[in-house]
């Protein structure tokens, strides 16, 4: 029996790097952090970056998502190149089109749970559909502390928030970088359960950086970076699968 490639079930595409490139400095002291870097990530997938230390991954999500210029080569969110966006558009397609879960829970203290949830759209001057605004504070567990405060909550349920937050707004995609990293492991295996889930039941498009192998087992796909490069792309990852993938990689650098 024949199967589909896995590239090949989905073809709809979320974002695109293509020849993509970020170099600091000049001359001697020149860091390549990116070397023409192509990747695709499609809708209603969750992938997983993956690499040692300054090997780009970090760098690689924050130019694909808009938070940081790159070099060279080009990024498309759906149908939009970054490069010819103004700031005020790429603002526009930031707050529109993506959302963001980092380790850093970044809410406001001043805000109740539900305010920090709806803030992006309130910033926008959009209403929240009433009905996914709903499925998604359910679904995150949150209907009994939306009048809760930041202090008021555990580091868990902070995260939660800001998972809810990225999805209230119904973007094309959710960027997250480190996002249980702050977190102990059973709350860190509930916020990536959530994830996991608004990738099955709600079509969401996840793309995350992380160090984690147990992390990384949550995503359909891991791609590996090292040096700036995609070296190495796993699907339907375990944690054991990963982790040995990350043990050649290191034990190919004490030997190179």
């Amino acid at each position: 029996m024949t199967t589909t490639p896995y590239a090949a079930r989905t073809t709809a595409v979320a974002a695109r790097a293509t020849d993509l490139s970020k170099v600091y400095g000049q001359g001697e002291t020149q860091v390549v952090a990116l070397d023409h870097v192509s990747v695709d990530f499609r809708q209603g997938e969750f992938t997983a970056i993956m690499g040692p230390s300054g090997s780009g991954k970090s760098t690689l999500m924050h130019c694909v998502a808009g938070l940081d210029s790159f070099s060279g080569g080009s990024v498309r969110i759906g149908e939009t190149e970054l490069s010819t966006l103004k700031d005020k558009q790429l603002t526009k397609l930031r707050r529109d089109k993506i959302g963001f879960i980092f380790q850093a829970f970044n809410l406001l203290p001043t805000l109740t749970a539900l305010e920090n949830i709806t803030l992006p759209m309130d910033i926008a001057g959009r209403k929240p559909d009433k009905q996914w605004l709903e499925q998604v504070i359910s679904m995150v567990g949150l209907a009994g502390r939306l009048s809760h405060r930041p202090t008021e909550l555990s580091g868990g349920q902070q995260q939660r928030v800001a998972v809810a937050r990225a999805l209230a707004s119904q973007p094309d995609i959710i960027f997250g970088d480190e996002p249980t990293g702050n977190l102990d492991s059973r709350s860190g295996a509930e916020v990536l359960g959530f994830l996991r889930n608004s990738v099955r039941e709600l079509g969401q498009t996840v793309v995350m950086v992380t160090h984690d192998p147990v992390a990384a087992a949550y995503a359909d796909r891991v791609i590996f970076l090292a040096d700036g490069r995609i070296v190495d792309e796993m699907l339907s990852p375990t944690a054991d699968g990963v982790l040995d993938r990350m043990k050649d990689f290191d034990a190919k650098g004490r030997t190179s």
